[in-house]
């Protein structure tokens, strides 16, 4: 992991090189309030071929937290500018849950630049069909990655799948985040939506959701796969967190969409 300086923003940067120069690397976002550690399991699982870019947005893990919180708009700019720091004319992206909405917004942002984007356990921003209430309350605050014993004990209702068999599984998000970065991460998807510009989206997309997720109800893959021109929904029987709970199937899922 290293620092790289973009914009007059510190940002924690990880690169897993790949055998295959000829291939775009790949671009994870992670959730809201998890660092780059979270998916390195998933990393592990991937195509050895494909470079695997990682990074912490402002005010996650070793990235300072900002002045001000970063709309997608901003934060997608900033991204831009990091890869190309990083020495990267193309790339794929993948983007988890909040993620997913910074996903969508460098797709537009860079329709030459952006290849593929993978998203995943994610939906429109705030036009979307919500979680219920319990789950939204659950989810304002940062305690479920600070409190492990919260985390654990909520794990079920907020996460769904193997979760609520399995609430252990949970430590997997166990990462560096603090409640000020935690806030402007929500503050970034204030009023954000990607509802109007989907149809506009002409990179191939996997969508991949999860049957029993609590965070976001499946109805909005299929929205999103409706929308997106060239689009193909992937339903898989989990939850929200089913990138750490089946890593080693979805793994292979996106490296054969990437491929």
């Amino acid at each position: 992991m290293d620092d790289l300086t973009v914009g007059g923003r510190r940002l924690r940067v990880a690169v897993r090189p790949g055998t295959d120069p000829d291939r775009p690397p790949l671009l994870l976002c992670n959730g809201i309030g998890a660092d780059l550690t979270t998916l390195r399991r998933l990393v592990d699982a991937l195509d050895p071929a494909i470079e695997v870019v990682r990074f912490d947005p402002p005010g996650v893990g070793g990235s300072p937290v900002p002045p001000l919180p970063y709309p997608f708009p901003l934060l997608a700019r900033l991204v831009g500018r990091m890869l190309t720091a990083l020495g990267y004319d193309r790339f794929d992206v993948l983007g988890v849950s909040w993620g997913g909405g910074l996903a969508q917004q460098l797709a537009l942002q860079n329709p030459r630049r952006c290849r593929r984007q993978v998203l995943v356990a994610t939906a429109t921003g705030s036009v979307m069909v919500p979680a219920s209430p319990a789950v939204l309350l659950k989810m304002a605050t940062a305690r479920r990655h600070l409190d492990i014993g919260y985390a654990r004990a909520i794990a079920g209702e907020v996460y769904g799948g193997r979760l609520r068999e399995h609430p252990d599984l949970v430590r997997e998000l166990a990462g560096e985040t603090s409640w000020r970065g935690y806030a402007y991460q929500l503050a970034a998807g204030l009023g954000w939506t990607s509802l109007p510009f989907l149809p506009l989206l002409r990179q191939r997309t996997l969508i991949m959701a999860g049957a029993d997720d609590p965070i976001i109800p499946l109805v909005n893959a299929r929205i999103m796969a409706r929308l997106i021109p060239d689009a193909r929904l992937h339903v898989y029987p989990d939850g929200h967190l089913g990138l750490l709970t089946m890593t080693d199937e979805l793994a292979a899922e996106v490296a054969a969409f990437l491929a």
